[in-house]
This record gives C-alpha cells, structure tokens and sequence, in this order.
C-alpha cells in the first residue's frame, strides 16, 4: 500500500487522519510543519501529502510551492478557510485537491484513493513499440510513457493536468464544457467545478504554450469550454 504524509501542527487532526488511513491499510507517516514536511520527502519514498495551509515555520502554500519544484506526488490540502479565494490560491500553486475543514474523515479517504488511482496511472511505464501517441503541431502525448513533450522538450505535469491534457487531446478538436472535464477527471457530479477547471487549463498553458495568453494548442470556445486545436 502506499505512503501518506500528513502534516499538521494540530497532533490530534494528524493522529485522527492516521486512523483512518491505517484502517484502509496505508502507512503513516507524520509531520507537523513544513521543514519536517520537505526533510521527509527528501529522505523516504512518499505517495501522497496531506498538508494544512496555517502552519508554523513553514506554512501549507509556501511548502507545496518547494515540494512542486522537485516532485508531481497528489498533495491535498487542508484549510480551516472555506473561500473560493483560498481554494482557488492552494490550487494555484499545485495542489491537486482541496478540502476544508471540518471535515468527513470518510470523504477525506475517497480522495486520497481517487488521487492515488490517477498518480499511479502517471507511473514509470515501459516503451512499447505501439506506443499511444497523440501529436499536434509539436505538441506530443504518449501515454504508456505518460510523457508531454513541447517542440522536444519533456513537460512535466501534475497528475490532474496530465489527465485533462489528455483527455482534450485524444479528443482534438472536440469541445467539453467546463462540467464535462470535471466529471471525466474528478469521476464525481460537477457542482461549482468553473473555478477548479480554470485553475488547471491555466496551468497547463504554462506549461505548453509559448504564450499562454495567446495559446496555440489549448483553445477556449467562449460559452461553451476548452477543446485542443488540430494543427
């Protein structure tokens, strides 16, 4: 089973998320800042992080924004604040999901299962000769590589913006709304889903156009979603 980090300088949120997650069978490991968070990282193989954003030394945004530098593993946050702002600032700066305390320790379990399902799908994968590969312009996805590559370059992706790439680009030139990639990613109803989308298509721009403000490839069909464009 996998490895969980969970860090939060609340011991008693960190040893009631470990019950629940050594119920399912994971191994917990522990941390109650973000220095201890990243020295962990750095020193033993982890699967998934669990993080709050109000901590001391090293707060939840700051750590995720040095952990994403070196490594794609899903992060949830945890946070105390319910705005959209807050959700919308942990997204920004590479979680994967988010959830608001006080919350269901059942539902935390079904996303870090959910997150863990589509990391370990972006696994190391072994190339084949037959290799699914969806190429426009120079932009490329080969998926039992789980590679993006840019005029050449290898682009790296988080899990959930890996997922979304390539479900525009098996699909190229078809438009999903913001609802449809919501439920085809997050396998879940779409409700006030525009702002999560938004985050990540912004996201992959980044990544793999040369301006994101005049993109090339992942195109906006005003009114009605996102498609990527055959060139």
């Amino acid at each position: 089973m996998a490895n969980i980090l969970v860090c939060d300088d609340d011991k008693d949120i960190v040893e009631a998320i470990g019950i629940y997650l050594e119920q399912e069978g994971y191994t917990v490991i522990k941390a109650y800042d973000g220095v201890e968070a990243i020295n962990v990282l750095r020193s033993q193989p982890v699967d998934l992080l669990i993080i709050d954003i109000m901590m001391p030394k090293l707060d939840g945004i700051r750590t995720t924004l040095k952990i994403r530098e070196e490594n794609p593993l899903p992060i949830i946050i945890l946070s105390a604040k319910s705005e959209d702002a807050d959700k919308i600032l942990g997204l920004n700066v590479g979680a994967d999901d988010y959830v608001t305390k006080p919350f269901n320790p059942l539902e935390l379990v079904a996303r870090v299962k959910s997150q863990l399902r589509r990391y370990t799908r972006l696994g190391a994968a072994i190339p084949v000769e037959n290799a699914h590969i969806y190429e426009t312009g120079g932009l490329s996805i080969n998926d039992d590589l789980k590679e993006v590559r840019v005029d050449g370059d290898v682009v790296k992706l988080t899990p959930i913006e890996y997922n979304i790439l390539f479900l525009l680009m098996k699909n190229q030139g078809r438009v999903f709304s913001i609802n449809q990639i919501y439920e085809n990613i997050w396998n879940e109803e779409a409700v006030a889903a525009d702002n999560t989308v938004a985050v990540h298509i912004r996201h992959i721009r980044e990544k793999i156009e040369i301006n994101p403000r005049e993109p090339r490839y992942l195109k906006v069909v005003w009114g009605l979603g996102y498609k990527i464009e055959k060139i």
